[in-house]
C-alpha cells in the first residue's frame, strides 16, 4: 500500500474487518427490505422472491468483478470507502425512489406488454432500484482481499477471515430486519438504519484520514434529506384519509373505512382481504355464499355446531355466522397477531371469540394428535392472490382437514381466482379436494372473481342444505341460500394432484392473475391508443 493509505484508522486490519462485516450485514438487510417493498406491489410469492435474488446476484457478481479488477489496477482504500458512501445514499433514497420507480414501471408497462406482467414490473422494478447499490457492495470483499493480504504466507487466514466476518454480518442482516427493525419500525426506517451504518463507515474512515471534506458534507446532507422524505411516504402514497397503514413481520397492512364499510388490505393491487359492513348486514361477498356450510354439515340445530376458520382475517365469515345463526361455536386461526390486533380495534370482533396465531396446518396436526375435538365446519380461506401457502394445498393438507372434521362435517374453500382456462389453479385444488372428499360442489360468488368450494364424505350434504335453507328466518340469507342451491355444481375430477412433493401454486397462480390483469389492462390500453397519456390519467 502507499504510505498515506496505511494512516488512520486502516492502521489496523480491524477496520477493514469490519467493514466486511457491516457490507455483509447489509446486503442482506436490503435483500429482505426489497422483499417489503415489492410485496405491498407484487406479492411476496417464490417468484417475487425468485427475482430478487437472482437480481441481487447479478449485482454481486458484477459487483466482485469490477471490485477486483479496480483494486488490482488502484489499490487505493479512497475508492472502496467512496462506493460505500454512494450505496448508503442510495439506499437511503429507495424507501422514497423506489415507491416512484414502481409505479412509474407499472404505468410503462401498462401500455407495452400483454403477458407476464407482474414478473416484468417487479424483474425492472429491482434492476432499477437494486442493481447499483449492491454492485457497489459487492466491490467491498475484492478490494479488502487487497488490501488486507500483506504476503502469501498468511493470505489464507485473512481471506478466511474476511468471509467469517462477511458471514456473520450476513447473520444479523438476515435476522435484525425480519424480527426486529421491519416489525417495530417499518420497511422505510429499516432502510435508513442500515444506510445509516454505511454511510458512518464511509465518514470514520474519510474523517480519520482527513480527506474528502466535501463529498463527507455532500453525502451526510444528502443520507438527512432522505431521512426525511422517505419516511413520509406510504406504500399506497396516492390514497388519502388511511384510517390505518402499517406493517407486521408477515405483512403490509391497510385499513379503509367509510360511512357503511371497513375494509383490510394486505396490498395496493389485488383488492381486499376482509370487511365489516357497519349495518350488520350481508356484505355481498364471498363470506355470504360461503354461510352455506353450516347449512350442510349434519344436524338440523345450526346453533348447537362449531366451527374452525383457518385464515380468520379481520373475522368478517365468524360475525356473519354468529350473526345469522346465533348460538353457533366459532373459534380462528391466523397466522398474523396484527390482523387480529385490527380486528378488535377496527372490525368489532367479539372479545370471546378464540383467535390462535399459528400456521393453520400446524394447528390441524395439533388438533388431530389430541384428538380432543372435532368440527361440524372448516372453512379454509387462506388464499390470497398468488401468495397461496402452498403447504395448504396440498393432498397432505385436505387429508388433515377430513381427518378434524365430524362424520357428517363439510370443508369450504374460498378460491379467490376464477380462470375459466383448463388446468388452472383452481382445477387443481378441486382435483386435489376431490381425491380426500367424495362430494365436492362449487358455486360462484356473483360479481366477483371467487367461487366456493364445499366438500364432505357426507352422501347427504346437498339433502342437509335443502331441507336447513327451509328454516331459515332471515328472509336475505333464505334467498341467498336458494340462489346458492340453484348455482352449485357437482365438480368431477380430473385427476391433477397437489402434493407436499409437488405443488407449482404459484406459478399456476400467476398464470390466473396474468389473465385477470391483462383483461383490466385492455381498457387503459385503448385509452392511450386513442388519447395517449390524457387518456390514462384524465
Amino acid at each position: 500500500m502507499k504510505e498515506n493509505q496505511t494512516k488512520g484508522i486502516l492502521s489496523s486490519k480491524l477496520y477493514l474487518y469490519l467493514t466486511e462485516f457491516f457490507a455483509g450485514m447489509s446486503v442482506m438487510a436490503v435483500e429482505l427490505g426489497a422483499s417489503r417493498l415489492l410485496a405491498p406491489y407484487f406479492s411476496s410469492s417464490q417468484i417475487v422472491w425468485t427475482i430478487i435474488i437472482g437480481t441481487i446476484m447479478i449485482a454481486m457478481a458484477l459487483g466482485n468483478y469490477f471490485g477486483g479488477k479496480s483494486a488490482d489496477k488502484d489499490p487505493d482504500p479512497d475508492r472502496l470507502y467512496k462506493r460505500v458512501l454512494l450505496s448508503a445514499v442510495w439506499i437511503a433514497a429507495i424507501p422514497f425512489v423506489g415507491k416512484m420507480v414502481i409505479l412509474g414501471v407499472s404505468a410503462l408497462l401498462v401500455v407495452t406488454i400483454s403477458t407476464n406482467f407482474l414478473i416484468w414490473a417487479a424483474f425492472l422494478a429491482c434492476m432499477i432500484v437494486f442493481v447499483f447499490p449492491l454492485f457497489l457492495l459487492g466491490t467491498v470483499t475484492p478490494s479488502l482481499v487487497k488490501y488486507t493480504t500483506d504476503s502469501l504466507d498468511d493470505n489464507g487466514k485473512t481471506v478466511g477471515t474476511l468471509g467469517a466476518f462477511n458471514t456473520v454480518g450476513s447473520i444479523i442482516g438476515t435476522f435484525a430486519p425480519t424480527f426486529i427493525t421491519i416489525p417495530s419500525v417499518g420497511t422505510s426506517v429499516t432502510f435508513l438504519i442500515f444506510s445509516g451504518i454505511l454511510l458512518a463507515l464511509g465518514l470514520v474512515y474519510f474523517i480519520s484520514c482527513k480527506r474528502s471534506t466535501v463529498r463527507v458534507i455532500v453525502c451526510t446532507v444528502l443520507f438527512l434529506i432522505c431521512c426525511l422524505v422517505s419516511t413520509r411516504l406510504g406504500f399506497a402514497f396516492w390514497e388519502k384519509g388511511l384510517t390505518f397503514e402499517g406493517e407486521s413481520v408477515y405483512n403490509y397492512l391497510q385499513v379503509k373505512e367509510n360511512d357503511k364499510e371497513v375494509a383490510l388490505s394486505t396490498n395496493v393491487l389485488f383488492g381486499i382481504q376482509s370487511i365489516y359492513m357497519k349495518d350488520g348486514g350481508l356484505t355481498g361477498l364471498y363470506y355470504d355464499t360461503a354461510m352455506a356450510a353450516p347449512l350442510m354439515s349434519e344436524g338440523e340445530n345450526i346453533s348447537s355446531k362449531n366451527m374452525l376458520i383457518l385464515g380468520m382475517g379481520t373475522g368478517t365469515y365468524a360475525k356473519q355466522c354468529r350473526t345469522y345463526f346465533d348460538g353457533i361455536s366459532v373459534e380462528g386461526v391466523e397466522i398474523d397477531d396484527k390482523i387480529t390486533d385490527l380486528a378488535h380495534e377496527y372490525f368489532e370482533l367479539d372479545s370471546d371469540i378464540k383467535v390462535t396465531t399459528y400456521d393453520g396446518r400446524a394447528f390441524l396436526q395439533a388438533v388431530n394428535r389430541k384428538n380432543e375435538v372435532k368440527y361440524d365446519v372448516i372453512m379454509v380461506d387462506a388464499y390470497q392472490d398468488i401468495t397461496i401457502p402452498f403447504q395448504m394445498s396440498s393432498v397432505e393438507f385436505f387429508s388433515l382437514v377430513r381427518d378434524a372434521l365430524k362424520p357428517g362435517g363439510v370443508m369450504v374453500v374460498n378460491m379467490n381466482m376464477h380462470s375459466d382456462k383448463e388446468g388452472s389453479i383452481n382445477d387443481h385444488l378441486s382435483d386435489t379436494i376431490a381425491s380426500v372428499f367424495s362430494e365436492v360442489y362449487i358455486t360462484p360468488v356473483h360479481g366477483t372473481t371467487n367461487r366456493e368450494l364445499f366438500a364432505s364424505n357426507d352422501k347427504a350434504m346437498t339433502e342437509h342444505f335443502r331441507k336447513n335453507i327451509q328454516s331459515l328466518k332471515d328472509a336475505d340469507l333464505k334467498a341467498l341460500m336458494q340462489e346458492v342451491s340453484t348455482d352449485m355444481q357437482r365438480y368431477e375430477s380430473g385427476g391433477r394432484l397437489l402434493t407436499d412433493d409437488k405443488a407449482p401454486v404459484e406459478l399456476l397462480g400467476m398464470e390466473v392473475i396474468d389473465d385477470l390483469i391483462s383483461d383490466e389492462l385492455q381498457y387503459y390500453k385503448k385509452a392511450f391508443k386513442e388519447d395517449g397519456i390524457k387518456g390514462i390519467t384524465g
